[in-house]
């Protein structure tokens, strides 16, 4: 991995870029400190669920159970006014 410097960056930074962008990573340094690294963008993980990650072992599922299950779905008529269906549903 190689360094380079702050100034040396802003002089060459299209070519540092290109570097970059074809796989290399670059130290950048000010005064010889290392501040940052470049390099490529990671891969897209926007395909990774929970399960992926617990089967990778990175986190560890949920184990409470005491949840409710979720209500089941009414079938509410169309023609009548949405007010009068809640109060219905309220007991009102």
């Amino acid at each position: 991995m190689e360094e380079i410097g702050v100034r040396e960056l802003r002089n060459q930074v299209a070519a540092v870029l290109r570097r970059a962008a074809a796989g290399e990573r670059i130290v950048i340094t000010a005064d010889g400190v290392p501040l940052a690294q470049l390099g490529p963008l990671e891969a897209d993980h926007k395909g990774v669920t929970l399960l992926d990650l617990a089967a990778a072992g990175l986190l560890e599922p949920p184990v409470r159970r005491d949840r409710p299950m979720p209500p089941e779905p009414i079938d509410a008529p169309v023609d009548v006014r949405l007010d009068r269906v809640l109060d219905e549903l309220r007991g009102r």
